[in-house]
């Protein structure tokens, strides 16, 4: 029996878990995939938005803010690389410069910070790159970068630290409630909770629907990327925007905090909430639309491809809230965009209702500072020699394009809510994120994998399940 079971483990559920774990009380949080950070928080675009875009006086614009404030001491606390590199919406047409002065007042309706409207020069000498075909822009100063993974796994990490237990390839397949509490039956097995946080990004809706007859639908909206090599980081320096649609904020060109340039995304309502296949003319048409904005963009650079699903809901807004007809359930739904730059006020709006309704009492001890994988590369030249001495694995370099050692990856495993997989093991160290995308290391990282886990290596996976790379012996032995 659990006071507090949260379903779903990406950014907005393991938000809510860490400001849980300030109080006393037994939590956990259960995921249907092999570890945090496999659904929407995985594949976004990395974006802490200023606030501008939504709708003034809604939840999302409130949270958007809020979130954006708290991220800079939030990532100072878990070690998450993070970077105020400022946005910029570009209006490219003269007829469209009143809805740009529409953005800036609706930005400061939600009390964004120091937004400016500048002219054509102005932004070209912020970003030299940038194509003729523009009339001005949208300057936003508190904009800003992240990683998705590695603040997820933070999260999750300073929560496992603090107490809440993690079930993981535990997908919900029934949730019944009675005396006062709920019983899930999951793929792992029963557990039982007095409160349930629905988190559950483009299937909050199923989970939602299985105790609440106020019935709930998320589509899945893909967005497809293009990440680009290192070489073309430095291509823009703030995070490039177009003015918004209806169906987003348009296809937007960004460095990244480890110095890749990203493209995306193209949006596009789809059935399959599984659907993260990459197309021709998805990714064709996101070339088009970036060069509109931006001139001479390096595309022979890209490295990868990727689509990641937001959960939209019609009403274009959060429901974070207790269900109506189901007490002690806490949906936290529709958590698209800008939802990885709310997670941390989501985290704490939704601490606070469960802390008032269930009277919780706060730790006297809580850990709130935790420390990311130890890179090498960040010692002085005498302590990186000093601890290969120690740990001969940290010498060992593993990963060439992003310089990943053993060390860091036997780390990795061992940690709190520790790796399993390769792409485990890649959202934690970058091992197969640089150029070559695995083609080097891969083998590697499969035996360090197979050793440290204490596996074969028929059972090693690309991402869980049943994502299995190396084929099994027959019974000849061939």
């Amino acid at each position: 029996m659990y006071d507090v079971c949260i379903i779903g483990a990406g950014v907005s559920g393991c938000a809510v878990a860490r400001e849980l774990a300030r109080y006393e009380g037994k939590f956990c949080v259960i995921e249907k995939c092999e570890d945090v950070c496999c659904g929407t928080s995985k594949a976004n675009s990395a974006i802490v938005h200023a606030g501008f875009d939504a709708a003034q006086g809604s939840l999302m614009a409130k949270l958007n803010v809020q979130g954006n404030r708290m991220m800079g001491e939030l990532a100072k606390e878990l070690d998450v690389p993070f970077e105020r590199n400022g946005s910029l919406v570009i209006c490219q047409d003269e007829n469209d410069l009143p809805k740009l002065r529409s953005l800036y007042e609706k930005g400061m309706a939600n009390g964004v910070a120091d937004l400016q409207i500048l002219s054509k020069e102005e932004v070209r000498k912020l970003e030299p790159n940038l194509t003729d075909r523009m009339a001005g822009a949208l300057y936003a100063p508190t904009g800003g970068i992240v990683c998705p993974f590695l603040l997820t796994i933070a999260l999750a990490e300073n929560a496992a630290d603090n107490g809440v237990e993690f079930w993981f390839d535990s997908q919900v397949n029934q949730i019944r409630k009675e005396d006062g509490y709920f019983t899930i039956e999951t793929g792992a097995g029963r557990l039982e909770s007095r409160y349930i946080v629905n988190a559950a990004g483009v299937y909050a809706d199923r989970i939602h629907n299985m105790v609440s007859s106020n019935t709930m639908q998320i589509t899945a909206r893909k967005g497809e990327y293009c990440l680009l090599d290192r070489s073309a980081g430095t291509h823009v320096s703030h995070t490039i925007f177009t003015l918004p649609t209806p169906m987003g904020k348009g296809v937007l060109v960004t460095p990244t905090v480890h110095g890749n340039l990203l493209v995306g995304p193209t949006a596009a309502d789809i059935p399959d909430k599984e659907g993260t296949d990459t197309t021709a003319a998805g990714l064709a048409e996101l070339m088009q639309k970036a060069g509109m904005t931006v001139k001479n963009l390096p595309f022979r650079q890209v490295i990868t491809s990727f689509a990641g699903l937001r959960a939209h809901l019609n009403e274009n807004e959060f429901v974070i809230g207790e269900a109506e007809d189901v007490p002690q359930f806490i949906d936290v739904a529709g958590i698209e965009s800008p939802g990885l730059s709310s997670a941390p006020a989501i985290g704490v709006m939704v601490a606070d209702i469960l802390r008032d309704s269930m009277g919780l009492r706060e730790k006297e001890h809580f850990q709130a500072k935790r420390k990311g994988i130890l890179n090498p590369a960040d010692l002085s030249f005498e302590e990186r020699n000093a601890l290969i001495q120690r740990e001969p694995a940290y010498g060992n370099v593993i990963c060439r394009c992003e310089s990943v050692t053993e060390g860091e990856i036997i780390d990795a495993i061992h940690r709190p809510v520790g790796a399993k997989s390769l792409d485990g093991i890649k959202r934690r160290t970058r091992a197969g994120m640089g150029r070559c995308q695995s083609g080097f290391c891969s083998p590697k990282v499969m035996e360090i994998l197979k050793r440290e886990l204490q596996i074969r290596m028929e059972d090693v996976t690309k991402c869980g399940g049943h994502s299995v790379i190396a084929a099994g012996q027959t019974k000849t032995g061939k």
